[in-house]
């Protein structure tokens, strides 16, 4: 591998990601019904349909036997106008493309540490890591319908890691998460999270940046702008049943299984202020030890349990975690491996699927079923306490502003950062740890 030229490295791994792709590609955009081919795509197309006919953006539909209306800010309808100028299934198969290459570089981004120490290898590490990826439950979910997901997570993720990727160089911190604000809401949280870290100004970045677009699309698209934010944004039942299996949020777990009306509302409201608690409290941790990849974690399954609505393929951000989980070197402490391992089969299995099969069965026990049935729910709670055990194996420290451990160099045992007598790097197991 060493003596092949890096194009060529780089050319086997794509192919390898294209590879481990295609049992995802094939059931879905091949073998998949046709009434229910890249459904959200459609809807996304739709968007861009209606503002260059000028129908009206929240009323339109797709087609039967679907009838999915569009549930995003006007801003996203405007990015989806290069969507309106290619036939649909064109549209589909380049989606599903731009889905793949997104998994793949959240990858890199989030497994950098461990994947540059695979020197010359370091492609066809990027592409082994990836295929099981891609065969996770949401993440192929998402390919599924067609989803925004992955680059949702993928925008963040370059927003908030250390160091930041070149191409940002130039780019301030918080804009990303802005604009991932200004097409889905649930970026918000990110700006919590500056705000409980006393970041002011990148959280006053990403909010300009939101409000920026967001009244740009407003002066481009004053009547859609009115409708979405006077009444579609409020409309619940514009996302579909709210108490459905594919609602893996508290909310949703609680509307299948808790009490209904005000004291199922108190529940969920005390069950959120819990997880935020926690959530935020591992993020500022993982910020101040200067584990940027853990803190984009946390923030992002927040994201996911916190929101009233999260279907199962917002749960892409299962691929930050695990790559938070099996931090710099995992070799050197396998209880990594573990974690992230049942972690990965965890997500690999359609479990919410397999309760439902299970209670179609009213002769079997009801309870087995109904914890498959929320078994992503569960999951991401797992992944929480999964990511405190990994934080408390990792020596916090205080970042340096200008010292950023998850720099590659700055993990590996031979560069002189890392001969520091008074303070251990990061991603250490500490003593008395089992190696």
């Amino acid at each position: 591998m060493d003596a092949w030229p890096e194009w060529l490295r780089w050319t086997a791994a794509a192919g390898l990601i294209l590879l481990a792709s295609l049992p995802v590609v094939l059931r879905y955009l091949v073998f998949w019904p046709i009434d229910q081919w890249q459904v959200d795509v459609e809807v996304y197309r739709e968007a861009g349909v209606s503002l260059l006919t000028g129908r009206p953006l929240y009323s339109a539909m797709t087609e039967p036997p679907q009838l999915l209306p569009f549930t995003y800010p006007p801003f996203a309808a405007v990015l989806a106008l290069p969507l309106a100028l290619v036939p649909f299934g064109v549209a589909g198969w380049l989606w599903t493309a731009l889905q793949v290459a997104a998994t793949a570089a959240i990858v890199w981004y989030a497994g950098w540490r461990l994947i540059h120490r695979t020197g010359a290898w370091a492609p066809l590490t990027l592409a082994v890591l990836t295929a099981p990826m891609l065969w996770l439950h949401p993440v192929s979910d998402g390919i599924r319908f067609g989803q925004v997901n992955a680059f949702m997570v993928l925008a963040c993720l370059m927003d908030l890691r250390r160091p930041r990727p070149g191409l940002l160089r130039r780019v301030p911190p918080g804009v990303l998460v802005g604009l991932a604000m200004s097409i889905k809401l649930t970026p918000g949280v990110f700006v919590i999270h500056y705000l409980v870290n006393r970041r002011w100004r990148e959280a006053a970045t990403a909010v300009g940046t939101a409000v920026a677009v967001t009244l740009g699309a407003w002066v481009l698209l004053p009547e859609a702008s009115f409708t979405f934010w006077g009444g579609a944004l409020q409309d619940p039942a514009r996302l579909g049943p709210n108490m459905g299996t594919s609602n893996q949020s508290l909310r949703g777990f609680l509307l299948r299984v808790g009490p209904e009306g005000l004291p199922g509302t108190v529940i969920w409201l005390v069950c959120v202020a819990v997880v935020a608690v926690v959530g935020f409290h591992l993020a500022r941790r993982a910020y101040l030890a200067g584990d940027s990849i853990s803190e984009v974690a946390a923030v992002g399954l927040m994201a996911v349990l916190l929101s009233p609505v999260a279907w199962i393929h917002h749960l892409h951000w299962m691929v930050v975690v695990i790559f938070a989980i099996l931090g710099a070197d995992p070799l050197r402490d396998r209880r990594r491996l573990v974690a992230a391992g049942i972690l990965t089969a965890w997500f690999l299995c359609r479990l919410p699927w397999w309760g439902i099969s299970w209670l179609n069965h009213p002769e079997w026990p009801e309870l087995p079923g109904r914890v498959l049935q929320n078994a992503d729910t569960f999951g991401a709670l797992l992944a929480l306490g999964l990511l405190g055990w990994s934080l408390s194996r990792t020596i916090p420290l205080r970042a340096h502003p200008h010292h950023h451990p998850d720099h590659p160099h700055d993990q590996h045992p031979d560069h002189p950062h890392d001969q520091h007598p008074h303070r251990p790097p990061t991603d250490r197991t500490p003593h008395g740890a089992a190696g």
